[in-house]
């Protein structure tokens, strides 16, 4: 096959992500979340509950994108709005969702850029991520890894990070983890002991000097980096029945 894309190796640590959940519902929220997710499930996490985004959990990893080949998936259950809910609530989930902020300790902005009483764009608003970060597992998928989204904080918590749960009583945090953030340049983690943004692996070609400066804040970085992981021949076969049409390629700049 062709040289590995960059896309590619975004893909596959959008998998990684997933490995060890077992039976939860994943809720990639995005072409290359999306991509990973079936690829997690085709591979090492077959238990991954899937839905075609609207109410049902479908049995077929169908290819993203194709709604006639949703359409005529094996259905597996019924998952309704609020249904989603008590899933959210039990904490049997992982939700990998965007971010137009993110700052050191993994707090997300969707919802305004400027100050909140008077911004200067008016964005999705918080949606569902406080609920998902307090309840369970979340992850961030950037595709555009820069300045503007990794900064030294955010404008409006929407989703919350590590510094704002750590004055509350230990049943309103039980399912807190903010897992992963994913980029086109990187894989990052909070796994430190004073569980800030670090990096923890870097995709073929990124130095640490270009990741630390398209990100407006000091970065935890280890003495060896890893590289991301590659994806095996089979992998990217899955890969590429999974996106046939590209979506996922045109998130990530080449």
């Amino acid at each position: 096959m062709s040289e590995i894309s960059r896309v590619e190796y975004c893909i596959v640590a959008v998998a990684e992500a997933f490995r060890g959940d077992g039976e939860i519902m994943a809720s990639p929220m995005a072409p290359v979340p999306a991509v990973g997710a079936r690829l997690a499930k085709a591979t090492f996490e077959p238990e991954l509950v899937l839905t075609d985004g609207v109410n049902k959990v479908i049995k077929d990893l169908t290819p993203f994108g194709d709604a006639k080949a949703a359409a005529a998936a094996v259905v597996e259950g019924w998952m309704p709005f609020p249904s989603v809910f008590d899933v959210l609530w039990w904490g049997k989930r992982h939700v990998m969702m965007g971010a137009s902020q993110i700052d050191q300790y993994g707090n997300q902005n969707i919802s305004c850029i400027g100050d909140f009483a008077k911004p200067s764009f008016q964005l999705l608003g918080a949606r569902g991520a406080p609920g998902n970060t307090i309840h369970h597992t979340t992850s961030y998928w950037v595709a555009r890894h820069s300045k503007k989204v990794f900064v030294p904080k955010v404008d409006m918590v929407s989703g919350v990070g590590y510094d704002g749960v750590r004055d509350l009583p230990e049943a309103s945090r039980r399912g807190h983890e903010i897992r992963r953030s994913i980029t086109s340049l990187g894989v990052f983690d909070f796994e430190g002991p004073e569980q800030r943004m670090r990096v923890r692996a870097l995709h073929p070609g990124v130095t640490r000097e270009e990741v630390q400066d398209n990100t407006d804040f000091a970065l935890v970085v280890p003495g060896q980096i890893p590289e991301s992981r590659a994806p095996s021949e089979a992998e990217r076969q899955l890969i590429a029945s999974f996106d046939p049409k590209g979506f996922a390629s045109r998130e990530v700049p080449a």
